[in-house]
């Protein structure tokens, strides 16, 4: 069984949780412009019309992965002193690649968006297709980066459920559901690839997951 967590230990790991939950969800909703898997003539207007708000909420979404990955090495780290460490370590350790590597493919669009609202204003039509197209290889290793983020964080949430389930004071409710969305997520993914928008209300999900899962952290002592 784990030993007695005290008040820090929680207070910090479900702290981390709801921040990344609330950074990632709330800077992706509030967004005035959200792109797509692929750019868009009218991405780059739309963007522009409200740079500011659009650059900083999407850092605050961007870097809601990065406290995510933090939240879940907090998570290991409760359980270190027990057996289900063996499980627990691995599965953050994929789960966080996921996680980072979704937060580097982010960092494509919002770079583009925002610097491509810029760069494109004033051009015509074509020549912003023209430069569209040019990222067209890009974006394809963007997509399948995504892809295998999407995959490696549904591996993860698994196996972390099967090592919170073994021992751990979490409900039983709780971790049978994210192991849920990491199953559902996997099947999403390598199932329907050619349909990414299908993930989105994983997403979602996964975001009010992470959120009531540290808010259940902070209750335990």
């Amino acid at each position: 069984m784990m030993e007695p967590m005290n008040v820090f230990e929680t207070q910090v790991t479900g702290g981390l949780f709801i921040a990344a939950a609330s950074m990632m969800w709330l800077g992706w909703t509030l967004l005035p412009a959200k792109i797509g898997d692929y750019l868009i003539v009218d991405d780059f207007a739309a963007v522009g019309a409200h740079r500011r708000s659009w650059i900083w909420l999407y850092r605050v979404h961007l870097f809601g992965y990065v406290i995510g990955t933090m939240a879940f090495v907090a998570l290991a780290t409760l359980a270190a002193g027990t057996p289900s460490r063996i499980i627990v370590w691995p599965a953050v350790a994929v789960l966080g690649t996921g996680l980072m590597m979704t937060a580097v493919a982010a960092a494509f669009y919002y770079h583009f968006g925002a610097w491509g609202s810029v760069d494109m204003d004033g051009k015509s039509t074509e020549a912003i297709r023209a430069f569209i197209d040019s990222l067209r290889v890009s974006t394809e290793y963007v997509t399948c980066l995504t892809r295998f983020s999407r995959v490696f964080l549904g591996v993860g949430q698994v196996v972390l459920a099967l090592g919170l389930l073994h021992s751990g004071p979490w409900p039983a409710w709780l971790v049978g559901w994210g192991g849920g969305l990491g199953v559902a997520g996997m099947a999403l993914t390598m199932g329907l690839p050619d349909n990414m928008g299908l993930y989105r209300p994983l997403f979602h999900l996964n975001a009010l997951w992470l959120a009531v899962f540290g808010a259940v952290t902070l209750m335990i002592t």
